[in-house]
């Protein structure tokens, strides 16, 4: 006799070790079963097989993919395929371009207050009354931290 044990996957682990340890007993006990037995144990399970639902496949289904805060068009497709496909186009692009003319016009705006900040500074270096060589000394900046001037 062949042993084999299918299983499926749905099956619980407790179901599982029960079929495993009613096989193993069998297995064991099996030579010393009368012939009548084990030919009445055949057949059963022959007849077992024969009523054996087949196995089907499970097949899962994903949602359609959709973008957020778009309902669809009418007929349930793709909102950029229906008659208002031009004015979904123009409300995705208009924001786009705002974002990136207000980007441009923030960078702008942060390097000419960064220019003006380093004319500032030159212009305050250049009308002091001390030498260039003066800020490069470092003996000079801690004088300067000293006596808070």
């Amino acid at each position: 006799m062949k042993n084999t044990f299918n299983h499926t996957p749905l099956q619980s682990s407790a179901e599982l070790e029960f079929a495993y340890k009613v096989r193993r007993a069998l297995d064991e006990q099996v030579s010393s079963l009368p012939a009548s037995t084990t030919d009445r144990l055949a057949a059963a399970r022959k007849l077992a097989i024969a009523r054996k639902k087949p196995e089907t496949a499970l097949y899962a289904t994903a949602p359609e993919r959709r973008l957020a805060g778009v309902a669809g068009s009418a007929r349930g497709g793709n909102p950029f395929n229906d008659s208002l496909s031009w004015m979904v186009r123009v409300g995705i692009i208009i924001p786009l371009i705002v974002l990136v003319v207000g980007a441009f016009g923030i960078y702008k705006y942060e390097e000419a207050r960064r220019i003006d900040e380093l004319a500032d500074l030159d212009a305050a270096v250049l009308s002091d009354e001390l030498p260039l060589n003066a800020y490069l000394d470092h003996g000079f900046d801690t004088y300067l931290n000293k006596h808070g001037e």
